[in-house]
């Protein structure tokens, strides 16, 4: 019996949404040969990896934000706060979303 070209086996584990994904990528592209696109996509293929400082600072900060925001929506629904407090609030947080976005957000 002749020897396979190929006689290391890897194998991998997907959920049925990722094998979806690629077999719909298998369609676009016209194979049905499940090995041989993979074989292809693992050597040919590329992965991007973005490494993103900014957006990661900037992520954390929203997440603190949004902590902030849930707590003082709490405090507003017991009255714990008063207008004045809201409203150098808001300064605040339209500076923030001005230096994002380079934008104004006047009435938001």
């Amino acid at each position: 019996m002749a020897k396979r070209k190929r006689d290391i086996q890897l194998k991998v584990r997907v959920t049925p949404e990722e094998r979806a994904m690629i077999e719909a990528k298998m369609a676009q592209l016209g194979t049905t040969n499940m090995g041989a696109y993979l074989r292809k996509m693992a050597i040919d293929g590329y992965v991007v990896k973005l490494d993103l400082p900014e957006l990661r600072e900037m992520v954390s900060l929203l997440r603190y934000s949004s902590n902030n925001l849930n707590q003082l929506t709490r405090l507003a629904h017991q009255n714990r706060f008063s207008s004045v407090d809201l409203s150098q609030l808001l300064s605040v947080y339209r500076k923030i979303l001005a230096a994002l976005g380079g934008q104004n957000h006047g009435g938001r």
